[in-house]
């Protein structure tokens, strides 16, 4: 077990950009940057027990500048606010719309471009690391000085778990996430429409053409989005379904059964024969297959980025909950922190 640190590169405005790369005694390795407390990458055993980097990045700090997400805490707000603005105790608060008219995953100044001050734990069998920001009050439009701690943990069991606390001076939304782009195969050229995946999800929301949730909540059994009992994701990645249509792919939010800290489903790819099991105390879960790429983006491989060589499964509140009193979600209320963890578990099945 060892935690080492070297420097990733310098932001536009001079400071510097460190990069902290975290052993576990199993051989699982995570590394990771303050910028956006970005997961660069995350290296795993195959079937072979060869370790491969199952999180698609880039290679330089600089081409995570900008509207990238990949691999970053999203916040204060994941996901997407209709209309860029929401009202809370009577008053409506106005964002910054970098989505069409709305709000995408805080906002272009949102959380993924802050250089964060990181703070790691060496001692014990599993190493971590914290990252630390004071979000202050009206950043991207948004109420409220929100101290905000993110910790990354590589435990004994080739897991990966995100835990994330937030504690505000004033009512304020919180939906933090974190935005990894998986490729189980670790080769981030091949499309993952051969990864079978399994969610304990009956339900989703149904939303605009904008990506905007209309406050009803489906049912998915029967239908493209039924997980329930595994599948490939190529098998509906096209289907014949408006929303898919125009996504190119998967970007849905889906509603996970129960409560409390539980297994949302797994995620297998058939020839590595790597599993990843996710787990989280949040209602829903954003899976997203990477439909579309802006071209001249490169990989860590130093190729061009290619659609569908990845999934997402941003484990999160329903999109927009600010203006839907049905969905799961509450206000973080001042002087009150709030926790949440999502772990990675990752394991071998041939």
């Amino acid at each position: 077990m060892s935690v080492e640190k070297a420097v990733f590169g310098t932001l536009p405005d001079g400071r510097e950009a460190a990069l902290y790369t975290l052993r576990a005694r199993s051989g699982m390795t995570l590394v990771t940057t303050p910028y956006g407390c970005r997961i660069i990458r995350l290296l795993v055993p195959d079937r072979l027990g060869r370790l491969g980097d199952v999180i698609l990045g880039h290679r330089t700090l600089e081409e995570y500048f900008g509207a990238d997400y990949h691999g970053a805490f999203i916040g204060r707000y994941a996901n997407r606010i209709g209309g860029a603005q929401f009202v809370l105790d009577g008053k409506t608060y106005s964002l910054p719309a970098n989505d069409g008219a709305n709000t995408l995953h805080g906002g272009p100044g949102g959380y993924h471009q802050v250089l964060w001050e990181a703070s790691v734990q060496e001692e014990g069998d599993e190493p971590s690391i914290t990252y630390t920001y004071e979000s202050p009050d009206g950043e991207e439009g948004f109420p409220g000085s929100l101290k905000l701690q993110v910790t990354y943990t590589l435990k004994k069991d080739n897991t990966l778990s995100l835990e994330y606390t937030g504690t505000s001076d004033q009512a304020t939304p919180f939906n933090p996430t974190n935005h990894a782009f998986f490729n189980l195969s670790g080769d981030h050229q091949k499309e993952v429409l051969s990864t079978w995946l399994q969610l304990n999800a009956e339900e989703t929301t149904t939303v605009s053409d904008g990506l905007i949730p209309d406050g009803n909540i489906v049912s998915t059994l029967g239908g493209p989005l039924d997980f329930t009992a595994g599948k490939e994701l190529g098998k509906d990645m096209f289907a014949d379904d408006h929303l898919i249509q125009l996504c190119g792919g998967f970007d849905h939010n889906l509603c996970i059964k129960g409560e409390g800290f539980r297994q949302f489903g797994e995620a297998w790819d058939p020839d590595s024969c790597r599993a990843m099991e996710i787990w989280s105390d949040l209602p829903g879960v954003q899976l997203y297959t990477f439909n579309s790429v802006d071209e001249g983006i490169l990989g860590k491989d130093g190729l061009p980025m290619k659609p569908h060589t990845a999934f997402c499964l941003e484990t999160q509140f329903y999109p927009d909950s600010v203006h839907h009193e049905n969905f799961p979600f509450q206000y973080l209320q001042p002087g009150q922190p709030f926790t949440t963890r999502t772990e990675y578990r990752f394991s071998v099945k041939k």
